[in-house]
């Protein structure tokens, strides 16, 4: 909380516990190089996405251990970055494939290093975070491996920005009702409708200028993502409240960890990629 001297920076925090300024600057900075990385080359993107994923494993990880549990992150790491790749170069098929090499090394790894409750504790969460994030990864990989990977990856992330964007400005104007109160105190209905409007209009504006694909899978787009992103959000804040964080980091200043931003997209990859894999069967 800023003292007296300072007074005028509190509306930018009370309301959400962040320092707003920071958390917009944060924002900004990682849309610029998730657009640049797309813009140069796919690949950038990939060893980007290798990055945070890899980074939000470990603030997992060192979640987890406050419970005692220690999931196995070499072989995640390693796992991880097979998975990307190979989703991006051989598709659905290899992602199924390296996923379930990645469950085996975090498994016998995890055995070899010692036996016991302690070992099916440690394997059973190495295999939920191999599930959580470098899996729902893989489908932001196979979308960008497509054709028009680029607008599909940017659409994508456009639709996660509006829904985070949309939900805090209207929960902050306008929100009077939690939609989670034991979970996620600060989300509201009014923060929810104020998602889907915003994404609805990216849905829409993405879908006819940007994919120029069938209007109505846009305003799917528009309609699921909030659903998602939602349901993504607060599945992490249950895992948050059950290990007694705030955050699950704070690599990302105004914003947390990258886990924390990384929520909402994790659940919405697998719905955006399908929806758009439809698309093209459906006339313009």
């Amino acid at each position: 909380m800023a003292d007296s001297g300072h007074s005028e920076q509190v509306p930018q925090t009370l309301r959400t516990g962040r320092n707003l300024p920071m958390a917009i600057l944060v924002g900004v900075g990682l849309l610029a190089i998730v657009g640049a990385s797309l813009y140069f080359r796919k690949e950038y993107f990939i060893v980007f996405a290798v990055v945070a994923i890899s980074a939000a494993l470990w603030e997992l990880s060192r979640a987890l251990g406050r419970r005692g549990v220690h999931i196995p992150l070499l072989p995640l790491w390693v796992g991880t970055t097979g998975m990307l790749v190979s989703t991006y170069t051989a598709g659905p098929e290899a992602l199924m494939v390296s996923f379930i090499l990645t469950v085996a090394g975090v498994v016998v790894w995890r055995v070899v290093d010692g036996g016991g409750i302690a070992a099916v504790k440690d394997a059973s969460a190495g295999v939920f975070a191999a599930s959580y994030l470098p899996l729902m990864g893989g489908f932001v990989m196979l979308m960008l491996a497509a054709d028009n990977g680029r607008e599909q990856v940017l659409i994508f992330i456009l639709l996660a920005v509006a829904n985070d964007v949309g939900g805090y400005f209207a929960g902050v104007l306008f929100g009077r009702h939690p939609l989670a109160p034991s979970v996620s105190p600060k989300k509201s209905w009014e923060g929810l409708v104020g998602s889907f409007i915003l994404c609805l209009a990216i849905g829409l504006v993405g879908a006819v200028l940007v994919l120029q694909i069938n209007p109505v899978v846009g305003l799917m787009l528009g309609f699921f993502t909030p659903l998602t992103a939602t349901l993504g959000d607060l599945s992490e804040s249950l895992i948050k409240r059950d290990l007694e964080l705030k955050d699950m980091g704070s690599l990302l200043p105004g914003h947390g960890g990258v886990l924390d931003r990384l929520d909402s997209l994790l659940l919405t990859a697998p719905f955006v990629y399908l929806l758009l894999s439809v698309a093209p069967d459906l006339p313009a």
